[in-house]
């Protein structure tokens, strides 16, 4: 008699109750680029797709990576309260679409959020049950050196998200965990733990 094997070479998630995880932290600190360190090993982690007035950046997809809508649509979205939270941010507005995270939730399905902190606060606030992870950079000129060597925004974009990075990283005590993203795997790996 053999004994049955499960398939999948990926460890599972914890066997617990989804709660919704925001991860936060300035501009620059590489949120996106942990989140898809994290989902590439862990594609069940569902992250959910915001709503952008933003223009796209090179390579970026509408429904991939934003739903990328103009300023009536946005409105549209906030009047419908259709949006979990939204913040405007360098002149541009981003929004959480409600709908689509409380489904996942019910579902049992883990749900990370990547915004920012205006946006993290709106969440807490309607949600108190939610974790909040700050993603800190090794220091501040670290996070200077990311911002401008992007090399995809004018200077002052650059002055502005610096000016803001200055106010979230004063914000950190207001979230339940502070990971510091000295190294893109280790991050992902304790942000996987705390989902």
């Amino acid at each position: 008699m053999t004994t049955p094997v499960s398939r999948g070479a990926t460890p599972a998630l914890p066997d617990r109750h989804p709660r919704l995880t925001v991860l936060s932290g300035p501009s620059g600190v590489g949120k996106s680029t942990v989140v898809a360190h994290l989902r590439k090993a862990h594609p069940e982690v569902w992250l959910s797709v915001s709503a952008t007035t933003r223009r796209p950046r090179p390579g970026e997809r509408h429904g991939v990576h934003y739903f990328f809508v103009d300023d009536e649509e946005f409105d549209k979205l906030v009047a419908n309260g259709e949006l979990l939270e939204w913040a405007e941010f360098a002149g541009n507005r981003y929004g959480t679409p409600r709908r689509a995270v409380l489904e996942k939730l019910e579902a049992g399905e883990p749900v990370l959020l990547e915004i920012d902190l205006q946006g993290a606060r709106l969440v807490r606030a309607s949600m108190p049950e939610a974790q909040l992870v700050f993603l800190a950079p090794p220091g501040w000129d670290e996070l200077v050196r990311r911002l401008t060597g992007r090399g995809t925004e004018a200077p002052e974009v650059i002055e502005r998200r610096l000016a803001a990075a200055r106010t979230e990283l004063a914000a950190e005590s207001e979230f339940d965990t502070t990971l510091v993203n000295t190294s893109v795997e280790d991050v992902a790996a304790e942000l996987l733990a705390l989902l």
